[in-house]
């Protein structure tokens, strides 16, 4: 029996799906990024229709409800994706300073050069 809940985080699921294969050029995402994505798929697929199971999984590791379970993960993916983009970022601005150096180096004029043009 599928509920209105059920089909809605269905629908989104898939929607995230579509996106992530339509944009794949874009996204330049590495095999191992596309093997979680295809895992958290799979697993987000199996918990909206058995969410009894995530509370089973949920009370084996020591935590009381399958909800709780779930927002735990939640926090540390948001985590590492946190950490993650601040890592890429602060790389792209080494780079950023690295090619704005070079470019500074190759376009800069000596002392004497100025007062003979």
């Amino acid at each position: 029996m599928t509920t209105i809940v059920q089909a809605l985080l269905l629908a989104t699921t898939i929607l995230l799906v579509l996106y992530f294969l339509t944009n794949r050029r874009k996204a330049r995402a590495k095999a191992g990024v596309k093997l979680g994505f295809v895992l958290l798929v799979l697993l987000a697929i199996w918990a909206v229709l058995r969410p009894d199971d995530v509370t089973v999984v949920a009370q084996a590791v020591g935590v009381a409800r399958g909800t709780d379970l779930m927002l735990y993960v939640l926090i540390m993916a948001f985590g590492f994706t946190t950490l993650s983009t601040w890592i890429r970022f602060r790389e792209q601005e080494l780079r950023y300073a690295q090619l704005a150096r070079a470019i500074a180096l190759q376009n800069a004029v000596r002392p004497e050069e100025e007062f003979l043009t």
